[in-house]
């Protein structure tokens, strides 16, 4: 998937040059079997830079393949997260699978919202229900015994193959990986936010992955809503004073994306039950405000919310573009209508260019009021709202 990047213009190695005309090639062939042929080329030229932590050279490949060939970006990207997340693995005479996981859990709370080390008896229900009601029978299952914020995730290429290859031998021996979380960097508080469970699974190779590759009595939604049932008992410990919804497991990247676009309509109910709870008052006394925010390009859609009664802004929310999404996707459409479903009956869309622009002083974003001004959301005095509790 096409994604947004910093470019840099160093020289580049003759190892990110081929990985560029080895995508360039694969981008353009024109059949399967030639396709196959680019893809196994270009599979084991990236094998070989993460065997070598050569990051910068996956990275300067994507960056030069941005600005002059699309497709050809697409298919590195794709390559590279493939290899990354998955492995085939030998062991005691068997080659198995190995696959790099993700389980995400959105999550909002009027206090901090947790991330740590999931005790042991935790870690085995839910090593249990994944088995039960996700993976398929004959997948051997590790997880990392951690609550991961989304600043704690692995921030490179070859860390995250790194993480899918300790955590494939996990499963292989039946382990726990267990981490060293002194080296993992604070939390930034958010209203609403991404908790992820991460973990690998080894199925004997070219066998089924999943639940839904093994039956047809088995949908991925169907599945989705087993692992809500059962495995949202064993989370809610570890969220305690939040509210949270479990997302399906899934590929590493699959699963961060669709957590990224999930988060954007929970993000925003999230923040209309925030408000109610906070302030004391219904929905429909609040009033929306939706602004879109340029750089080079429109970079996002930020929404300001305060009461219908004055022009202060309360609170914000950004709504980032994912992917493909430009001026031509209709954002604000699904912005107003997850807003009206919010019970929000009063919503300002501004036409004008806001400036991707953030507070001088603190950084913090700048949200558009009523009158088409950028300005701080400032919640009350404390001492002002009524006392209320999260649920």
């Amino acid at each position: 998937m096409k994604r947004n990047r910093i470019t840099s213009r160093k020289r580049m190695s003759s190892d990110a040059t081929e990985l560029g005309r080895l995508a360039i090639c694969l981008a353009e062939s024109g059949g399967k079997l030639e396709k196959s042929f680019w893809e196994e080329q270009l599979a084991g030229l990236i094998d070989k830079s993460l065997h070598e932590s050569a990051e910068d050279d996956l990275n300067a490949s994507l960056d030069r393949l941005f600005d002059s060939h699309a497709a050809a970006h697409d298919a590195l990207a794709d390559m590279i997260e493939s290899r990354v997340e998955s492995c085939v693995f030998p062991h005691q005479g068997q080659d198995f699978d190995i696959l790099l996981f993700n389980a995400p859990i959105l999550a909002w709370s009027r206090f901090s919202i947790p991330a740590g080390t999931i005790p042991k008896s935790t870690l085995d229900n839910l090593k249990v229900h994944l088995g039960a009601h996700v993976f398929s029978a004959g997948a051997q299952i590790a997880l990392v015994d951690y609550l991961f914020s989304p600043d704690q995730l692995p921030r490179s290429f070859v860390d995250t193959w790194q993480l899918m290859r300790n955590l494939g031998n996990a499963a292989l021996q039946n382990n726990t990986l267990q981490l060293d979380v002194a080296s993992l960097p604070e939390t930034n508080p958010f209203l609403s936010d991404t908790r992820y469970l991460l973990g690998a699974i080894a199925v004997p190779h070219g066998t089924a992955l999943f639940r839904w590759n093994e039956t047809d009595d088995v949908t991925r939604e169907s599945a989705l809503k087993e692992w809500v049932k059962q495995g949202s008992p064993c989370i809610e410990p570890l969220l305690t004073g939040c509210s949270f919804q479990a997302l399906l497991a899934d590929a590493y990247h699959a699963a961060c994306r669709t957590a990224d676009i999930a988060s954007r309509p929970y993000s925003l109910r999230a923040s209309v039950a925030f408000l109610q709870t906070t302030l004391g008052k219904p929905a429909e006394t609040l009033r929306a405000v939706i602004g879109g925010f340029h750089d080079k390009r429109l970079e996002e859609y930020r929404i300001g919310f305060g009461p219908r009664e004055n022009d202060n802004i309360v609170h914000g929310v950004i709504w980032p573009l994912l992917g493909a999404e430009d001026e031509n996707t209709d954002v604000v459409g699904e912005v107003e209508t997850i807003l009206r479903e919010s019970g929000i009956k009063e919503i300002i869309v501004h036409d004008q260019q806001f400036p991707f622009e953030f507070c001088d002083d603190c950084g913090a974003p700048l949200y558009p009021n009523a009158e088409g001004e950028t300005v701080h959301a400032e919640l009350p005095d404390p001492e002002t709202l009524p006392s209320q509790t999260l649920h």
